[in-house]
Protein backbone atom coordinates (compact mmCIF):
# COMPACT_ATOMS: atom_id res chain seq x y z
CA UNK A 1 0.00 0.00 0.00
CA UNK A 2 1.56 3.61 -1.04
CA UNK A 3 -0.12 5.54 1.38
CA UNK A 4 1.42 9.13 0.18
CA UNK A 5 -0.82 7.82 -3.22
CA UNK A 6 -4.06 7.38 -1.17
CA UNK A 7 -3.74 10.41 0.82
CA UNK A 8 -3.09 12.58 -2.84
CA UNK A 9 -6.40 10.24 -3.99
CA UNK A 10 -8.54 10.86 -1.41
CA UNK A 11 -7.40 14.38 -1.33
CA UNK A 12 -8.03 15.14 -5.26
CA UNK A 13 -11.35 13.42 -5.09
CA UNK A 14 -12.60 15.64 -2.50
CA UNK A 15 -11.26 18.64 -4.01
CA UNK A 16 -13.34 17.40 -7.14
CA UNK A 17 -16.34 16.66 -5.48
CA UNK A 18 -16.16 20.08 -3.92
CA UNK A 19 -16.06 21.98 -6.92
CA UNK A 20 -18.57 19.78 -8.85
CA UNK A 21 -21.17 19.84 -6.08
CA UNK A 22 -19.94 21.01 -2.68
CA UNK A 23 -19.71 24.41 -3.44
CA UNK A 24 -23.31 24.65 -5.12
CA UNK A 25 -24.74 22.91 -1.77
CA UNK A 26 -22.91 24.98 -0.02
CA UNK A 27 -23.57 27.99 -2.13
CA UNK A 28 -27.77 26.94 -1.60
CA UNK A 29 -26.95 26.62 2.33
CA UNK A 30 -25.64 30.46 2.66
CA UNK A 31 -28.28 32.27 -0.12
CA UNK A 32 -31.17 30.74 1.43
CA UNK A 33 -33.71 33.06 3.75
CA UNK A 34 -33.65 36.13 1.12
CA UNK A 35 -30.38 37.24 1.03
CA UNK A 36 -29.66 40.82 0.08
CA UNK A 37 -32.63 41.78 -1.70
CA UNK A 38 -32.66 44.34 -4.40
CA UNK A 39 -34.64 47.40 -4.61
CA UNK A 40 -36.16 48.18 -8.05
CA UNK A 41 -37.86 50.88 -9.28
CA UNK A 42 -37.97 52.00 -12.93
CA UNK A 43 -36.76 55.72 -13.18
CA UNK A 44 -35.90 57.81 -16.06
CA UNK A 45 -32.33 57.23 -16.73
CA UNK A 46 -30.85 58.41 -20.09
CA UNK A 47 -28.97 55.10 -21.29
CA UNK A 48 -25.92 54.31 -24.04
CA UNK A 49 -26.52 51.30 -26.04
CA UNK A 50 -23.12 49.98 -26.75
CA UNK A 51 -23.11 47.15 -29.95
CA UNK A 52 -19.61 46.82 -30.60
CA UNK A 53 -19.50 44.06 -34.41
CA UNK A 54 -16.79 42.77 -36.54
CA UNK A 55 -18.95 41.17 -39.89
CA UNK A 56 -22.06 40.65 -38.47
CA UNK A 57 -24.03 41.18 -41.85
CA UNK A 58 -26.16 38.05 -41.17
CA UNK A 59 -27.63 39.79 -37.85
CA UNK A 60 -27.19 43.13 -37.39
CA UNK A 61 -30.22 44.18 -38.99
CA UNK A 62 -32.34 41.52 -36.55
CA UNK A 63 -30.69 42.83 -33.58
CA UNK A 64 -31.41 46.48 -34.86
CA UNK A 65 -34.57 46.24 -34.80
CA UNK A 66 -34.56 44.01 -31.33
CA UNK A 67 -32.65 46.91 -29.90
CA UNK A 68 -35.42 49.57 -31.35
CA UNK A 69 -38.38 47.33 -30.10
CA UNK A 70 -37.03 47.55 -26.71
CA UNK A 71 -39.80 48.97 -24.16
CA UNK A 72 -37.63 51.76 -23.19
CA UNK A 73 -38.67 55.56 -23.59
CA UNK A 74 -36.84 56.59 -27.42
CA UNK A 75 -35.78 60.12 -26.10
CA UNK A 76 -33.77 58.53 -23.28
CA UNK A 77 -31.68 55.89 -25.43
CA UNK A 78 -28.24 56.42 -27.42
CA UNK A 79 -27.66 53.72 -29.93
CA UNK A 80 -23.98 53.26 -30.58
CA UNK A 81 -22.43 50.89 -33.27
CA UNK A 82 -18.78 50.00 -33.48
CA UNK A 83 -17.92 48.54 -36.53
CA UNK A 84 -14.65 46.88 -35.76
CA UNK A 85 -13.12 46.88 -39.22
CA UNK A 86 -16.42 44.98 -40.78
CA UNK A 87 -15.49 44.37 -44.71
CA UNK A 88 -18.72 42.55 -45.39
CA UNK A 89 -22.29 44.57 -45.41
CA UNK A 90 -22.59 45.32 -41.49
CA UNK A 91 -21.61 49.09 -42.05
CA UNK A 92 -24.25 49.84 -45.15
CA UNK A 93 -26.97 48.11 -43.09
CA UNK A 94 -26.90 49.85 -40.15
CA UNK A 95 -26.56 53.61 -41.96
CA UNK A 96 -30.31 51.95 -43.51
CA UNK A 97 -30.77 52.74 -39.27
CA UNK A 98 -29.23 56.39 -39.21
CA UNK A 99 -32.87 58.03 -39.37
CA UNK A 100 -33.68 56.25 -36.39
CA UNK A 101 -31.07 57.22 -34.22
CA UNK A 102 -28.61 54.91 -34.70
CA UNK A 103 -25.12 55.95 -34.95
CA UNK A 104 -22.18 54.14 -36.65
CA UNK A 105 -18.34 54.12 -35.22
CA UNK A 106 -15.80 52.69 -37.86
CA UNK A 107 -12.50 51.85 -36.37
CA UNK A 108 -9.79 49.67 -38.06
CA UNK A 109 -9.69 46.04 -36.88
CA UNK A 110 -8.04 46.46 -33.70
CA UNK A 111 -10.24 43.91 -31.69
CA UNK A 112 -13.30 44.08 -29.27
CA UNK A 113 -11.51 46.16 -26.42
CA UNK A 114 -10.72 48.99 -28.32
CA UNK A 115 -14.52 48.28 -30.46
CA UNK A 116 -15.99 48.97 -27.00
CA UNK A 117 -13.39 51.93 -25.45
CA UNK A 118 -14.63 53.98 -28.98
CA UNK A 119 -18.06 53.02 -28.08
CA UNK A 120 -17.96 54.36 -24.54
CA UNK A 121 -16.16 57.02 -25.13
CA UNK A 122 -18.82 58.29 -27.80
CA UNK A 123 -21.42 57.75 -24.89
CA UNK A 124 -23.56 60.05 -22.94
CA UNK A 125 -25.69 58.20 -21.19
CA UNK A 126 -25.75 57.69 -17.44
CA UNK A 127 -26.21 53.94 -18.03
CA UNK A 128 -24.05 51.96 -20.14
CA UNK A 129 -25.76 49.10 -21.79
CA UNK A 130 -23.29 46.22 -23.54
CA UNK A 131 -24.82 43.96 -25.88
CA UNK A 132 -23.23 41.97 -28.69
CA UNK A 133 -24.87 41.49 -32.61
CA UNK A 134 -26.29 37.81 -32.76
CA UNK A 135 -28.52 37.59 -29.56
CA UNK A 136 -31.94 39.01 -29.50
CA UNK A 137 -33.17 40.77 -26.55
CA UNK A 138 -36.68 40.74 -24.78
CA UNK A 139 -39.01 43.53 -25.40
CA UNK A 140 -38.46 44.16 -21.57
CA UNK A 141 -35.00 43.43 -20.99
CA UNK A 142 -33.49 47.06 -20.55
CA UNK A 143 -36.12 48.36 -18.29
CA UNK A 144 -35.74 45.56 -15.92
CA UNK A 145 -31.92 46.13 -15.76
CA UNK A 146 -32.42 49.69 -15.51
CA UNK A 147 -35.10 49.13 -12.79
CA UNK A 148 -32.33 47.55 -10.55
CA UNK A 149 -30.10 50.72 -10.39
CA UNK A 150 -32.82 52.68 -8.25
CA UNK A 151 -30.29 50.77 -5.64
CA UNK A 152 -27.86 52.32 -4.77
CA UNK A 153 -25.81 49.57 -4.19
CA UNK A 154 -25.74 47.93 -7.75
CA UNK A 155 -23.30 49.01 -9.74
CA UNK A 156 -23.50 46.49 -12.56
CA UNK A 157 -26.60 44.48 -13.81
CA UNK A 158 -26.61 41.37 -15.99
CA UNK A 159 -29.39 40.11 -18.08
CA UNK A 160 -29.73 35.93 -18.57
CA UNK A 161 -28.45 34.58 -21.49
CA UNK A 162 -31.32 32.04 -22.19
CA UNK A 163 -29.74 29.15 -25.28
CA UNK A 164 -32.68 27.92 -27.15
CA UNK A 165 -32.88 24.01 -27.53
CA UNK A 166 -30.42 22.28 -29.43
CA UNK A 167 -30.65 20.05 -32.53
CA UNK A 168 -28.11 17.36 -31.26
CA UNK A 169 -27.52 15.86 -27.66
CA UNK A 170 -24.05 17.47 -27.10
CA UNK A 171 -25.71 20.93 -28.10
CA UNK A 172 -28.09 20.01 -25.30
CA UNK A 173 -25.46 19.32 -23.19
CA UNK A 174 -23.92 22.42 -23.83
CA UNK A 175 -27.22 24.60 -23.01
CA UNK A 176 -27.24 21.87 -19.75
CA UNK A 177 -23.73 23.64 -18.68
CA UNK A 178 -25.52 27.06 -19.35
CA UNK A 179 -28.39 26.24 -16.14
CA UNK A 180 -26.09 25.22 -13.87
CA UNK A 181 -24.31 28.55 -14.38
CA UNK A 182 -27.23 30.52 -14.15
CA UNK A 183 -28.22 28.65 -10.88
CA UNK A 184 -24.74 29.82 -9.47
CA UNK A 185 -25.23 33.40 -10.49
CA UNK A 186 -28.81 33.31 -9.08
CA UNK A 187 -27.41 32.08 -5.82
CA UNK A 188 -24.46 34.63 -6.19
CA UNK A 189 -26.14 37.64 -6.37
CA UNK A 190 -28.66 36.55 -3.47
CA UNK A 191 -25.39 36.33 -0.86
CA UNK A 192 -23.83 39.65 -2.83
CA UNK A 193 -22.35 39.46 -5.96
CA UNK A 194 -21.99 37.52 -9.50
CA UNK A 195 -17.92 37.42 -10.63
CA UNK A 196 -18.79 39.03 -13.88
CA UNK A 197 -21.38 39.43 -16.36
CA UNK A 198 -22.67 38.13 -20.00
CA UNK A 199 -21.57 40.24 -22.72
CA UNK A 200 -24.43 40.06 -24.91
CA UNK A 201 -26.71 41.64 -22.01
CA UNK A 202 -25.66 43.58 -19.17
CA UNK A 203 -25.35 47.41 -18.09
CA UNK A 204 -23.19 49.18 -15.59
CA UNK A 205 -23.24 52.85 -14.22
CA UNK A 206 -21.09 55.47 -16.57
CA UNK A 207 -19.10 56.79 -13.71
CA UNK A 208 -17.84 53.03 -12.80
CA UNK A 209 -16.88 52.14 -16.49
CA UNK A 210 -12.81 52.61 -16.97
CA UNK A 211 -10.80 52.06 -19.86
CA UNK A 212 -9.72 47.89 -21.05
CA UNK A 213 -6.50 47.04 -21.76
CA UNK A 214 -6.00 46.29 -25.79
CA UNK A 215 -5.65 42.65 -25.52
CA UNK A 216 -7.97 41.66 -22.56
CA UNK A 217 -10.31 38.30 -23.26
CA UNK A 218 -13.21 39.19 -20.89
CA UNK A 219 -14.52 42.58 -20.85
CA UNK A 220 -17.34 41.79 -19.51
CA UNK A 221 -15.64 40.58 -16.37
CA UNK A 222 -13.08 43.45 -16.46
CA UNK A 223 -15.74 46.21 -16.76
CA UNK A 224 -17.90 45.26 -14.03
CA UNK A 225 -14.96 44.46 -11.44
CA UNK A 226 -13.96 47.81 -11.47
CA UNK A 227 -17.06 48.57 -9.88
CA UNK A 228 -17.45 45.97 -7.69
CA UNK A 229 -13.59 46.76 -6.47
CA UNK A 230 -15.58 50.37 -6.06
CA UNK A 231 -17.85 48.37 -3.44
CA UNK A 232 -20.80 48.20 -5.91
CA UNK A 233 -22.69 44.77 -6.17
CA UNK A 234 -22.79 42.99 -9.35
CA UNK A 235 -26.05 41.21 -9.67
CA UNK A 236 -27.96 38.93 -12.25
CA UNK A 237 -31.47 40.20 -13.01
CA UNK A 238 -33.52 36.78 -14.28
CA UNK A 239 -36.39 38.87 -16.12
CA UNK A 240 -34.09 40.69 -18.56
CA UNK A 241 -33.35 37.80 -21.13
CA UNK A 242 -31.11 37.72 -24.61
CA UNK A 243 -31.76 34.46 -26.86
CA UNK A 244 -28.91 32.91 -28.66
CA UNK A 245 -28.95 29.95 -30.54
CA UNK A 246 -27.11 26.71 -29.17
CA UNK A 247 -23.67 25.97 -30.46
CA UNK A 248 -21.63 22.66 -31.14
CA UNK A 249 -19.19 21.43 -28.80
CA UNK A 250 -16.44 21.96 -30.68
CA UNK A 251 -17.00 25.77 -30.81
CA UNK A 252 -18.20 25.85 -27.31
CA UNK A 253 -14.34 24.29 -26.59
CA UNK A 254 -12.82 27.17 -28.51
CA UNK A 255 -15.07 29.48 -26.41
CA UNK A 256 -14.35 27.96 -23.26
CA UNK A 257 -10.18 28.58 -23.67
CA UNK A 258 -10.93 31.86 -24.41
CA UNK A 259 -12.85 32.43 -21.33
CA UNK A 260 -10.82 30.25 -19.20
CA UNK A 261 -7.65 31.79 -20.36
CA UNK A 262 -9.32 35.57 -19.63
CA UNK A 263 -9.22 34.44 -16.07
CA UNK A 264 -5.71 34.27 -15.93
CA UNK A 265 -5.68 37.72 -17.31
CA UNK A 266 -8.18 38.86 -14.99
CA UNK A 267 -6.16 37.38 -11.79
CA UNK A 268 -3.31 39.49 -13.07
CA UNK A 269 -5.62 42.85 -13.68
CA UNK A 270 -7.04 42.05 -10.22
CA UNK A 271 -5.12 40.44 -7.75
CA UNK A 272 -7.03 41.32 -4.85
CA UNK A 273 -9.52 38.80 -5.71
CA UNK A 274 -6.82 35.81 -4.80
CA UNK A 275 -7.09 38.18 -1.01
CA UNK A 276 -9.18 37.08 1.59
CA UNK A 277 -10.19 40.83 1.99
CA UNK A 278 -12.15 39.70 -1.31
CA UNK A 279 -15.54 39.87 0.23
CA UNK A 280 -16.15 37.39 -2.54
CA UNK A 281 -12.90 35.08 -1.81
CA UNK A 282 -14.52 32.10 -0.96
CA UNK A 283 -16.30 31.67 -4.17
CA UNK A 284 -13.80 33.26 -6.46
CA UNK A 285 -11.64 30.85 -5.64
CA UNK A 286 -14.41 28.25 -5.67
CA UNK A 287 -16.31 28.89 -9.24
CA UNK A 288 -13.14 30.52 -10.84
CA UNK A 289 -9.76 29.62 -9.84
CA UNK A 290 -10.92 26.02 -9.10
CA UNK A 291 -12.28 25.61 -12.65
CA UNK A 292 -8.80 25.94 -14.09
CA UNK A 293 -7.75 23.54 -11.80
CA UNK A 294 -9.88 20.80 -12.56
CA UNK A 295 -7.22 19.26 -15.18
CA UNK A 296 -4.41 18.98 -12.80
CA UNK A 297 -6.77 17.52 -10.03
CA UNK A 298 -8.40 14.86 -12.31
CA UNK A 299 -4.68 13.98 -13.58
CA UNK A 300 -3.53 13.19 -9.97
CA UNK A 301 -6.63 10.96 -9.44
CA UNK A 302 -5.28 8.89 -12.40
CA UNK A 303 -1.59 8.54 -11.26
CA UNK A 304 -2.41 8.29 -7.50
CA UNK A 305 -5.10 5.34 -8.46
CA UNK A 306 -1.83 3.41 -9.08
CA UNK A 307 -0.42 3.42 -6.12
CA UNK A 308 -4.03 2.39 -4.51
CA UNK A 309 -4.25 -0.93 -2.75
CA UNK A 310 -6.49 -3.45 -4.66
CA UNK A 311 -9.53 -4.08 -4.60
CA UNK A 312 -9.74 -0.24 -5.03
CA UNK A 313 -6.57 0.44 -7.36
CA UNK A 314 -8.49 -2.11 -9.90
CA UNK A 315 -11.96 -0.76 -9.29
CA UNK A 316 -10.56 3.35 -9.85
CA UNK A 317 -8.31 2.25 -13.03
CA UNK A 318 -11.47 0.20 -14.67
CA UNK A 319 -14.18 3.14 -13.80
CA UNK A 320 -11.84 5.82 -14.85
CA UNK A 321 -11.15 3.71 -18.08
CA UNK A 322 -14.47 2.96 -18.60
CA UNK A 323 -15.40 6.99 -18.00
CA UNK A 324 -12.72 8.56 -20.50
CA UNK A 325 -13.58 5.88 -23.02
CA UNK A 326 -17.33 6.55 -23.19
CA UNK A 327 -16.21 10.40 -24.14
CA UNK A 328 -14.30 8.76 -27.03
CA UNK A 329 -16.30 6.89 -28.24
CA UNK A 330 -19.38 9.21 -27.91
CA UNK A 331 -19.00 11.11 -31.71
CA UNK A 332 -19.49 6.98 -32.66
CA UNK A 333 -22.74 6.24 -30.46
CA UNK A 334 -25.88 7.37 -32.71
CA UNK A 335 -28.30 9.95 -31.44
CA UNK A 336 -31.26 7.48 -30.68
CA UNK A 337 -29.16 5.06 -28.43
CA UNK A 338 -29.80 5.16 -24.52
CA UNK A 339 -25.97 5.02 -23.78
CA UNK A 340 -25.64 8.21 -25.60
CA UNK A 341 -27.15 10.24 -22.44
CA UNK A 342 -24.72 8.68 -20.40
CA UNK A 343 -21.93 9.09 -22.52
CA UNK A 344 -22.24 12.97 -24.45
CA UNK A 345 -22.69 14.72 -20.78
CA UNK A 346 -19.00 12.78 -19.97
CA UNK A 347 -17.74 13.87 -23.67
CA UNK A 348 -18.60 17.56 -22.77
CA UNK A 349 -17.28 17.18 -18.91
CA UNK A 350 -13.77 15.95 -20.31
CA UNK A 351 -14.37 18.69 -23.39
CA UNK A 352 -14.54 21.43 -20.97
CA UNK A 353 -11.68 19.90 -18.69
CA UNK A 354 -9.55 19.92 -21.53
CA UNK A 355 -10.19 23.35 -22.14
CA UNK A 356 -9.65 24.22 -19.02
CA UNK A 357 -6.04 22.87 -19.31
CA UNK A 358 -5.68 24.24 -23.10
CA UNK A 359 -6.22 27.71 -21.43
CA UNK A 360 -2.97 27.96 -19.54
CA UNK A 361 -1.46 28.60 -23.22
CA UNK A 362 -2.09 32.00 -22.20
CA UNK A 363 0.87 31.83 -20.50
CA UNK A 364 3.40 31.41 -22.84
CA UNK A 365 1.24 33.12 -26.03
CA UNK A 366 -0.75 36.54 -27.32
CA UNK A 367 -3.79 37.03 -25.72
CA UNK A 368 -5.24 37.38 -29.37
CA UNK A 369 -4.33 34.14 -30.81
CA UNK A 370 -7.11 32.63 -28.45
CA UNK A 371 -9.79 34.73 -30.31
CA UNK A 372 -11.65 32.57 -32.57
CA UNK A 373 -15.05 32.85 -34.32
CA UNK A 374 -17.95 32.48 -32.60
CA UNK A 375 -20.14 29.71 -34.88
CA UNK A 376 -23.92 28.76 -33.53
CA UNK A 377 -27.61 28.14 -35.17
CA UNK A 378 -27.06 29.49 -38.41
CA UNK A 379 -23.26 28.96 -38.39
CA UNK A 380 -22.20 32.20 -39.53
CA UNK A 381 -19.68 34.71 -37.75
CA UNK A 382 -19.93 37.25 -34.92
CA UNK A 383 -18.14 39.06 -32.69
Amino acid sequence: MDQPATVVFLLSVTLLLYVLFGYPLLLFIRSRGGGQAVRKELQRRTVSIVLPVHNGEPWIREKLHSILNLNYPRDLLEIVVISDGSSDRTDEYVRGFESQGVQLIRIPRSGKAAALNAGMERAGGEILFFTDVRQILEKDSLRDLVSCFADPRVGVVSGELVIRSGATRGEEDVGLYWRYEKMIRKRLTRIDSIMGATGAIYAMRRQLAVRLPKNILLDDVYLPLAAFFSGYRLILEENAKAYDYPTSLKVEFRRKVRTLAGVYQIIGAYPALLSPSNRMWLDFISHKLARLLLPYVLLLIAVSSFGLPDPWRTIMLSGQAVFYALAGLDSWIPERFLLKRISSPIKTFVVLVAAAFCAASILIVPSSTLWKTTRAGSAKPAL
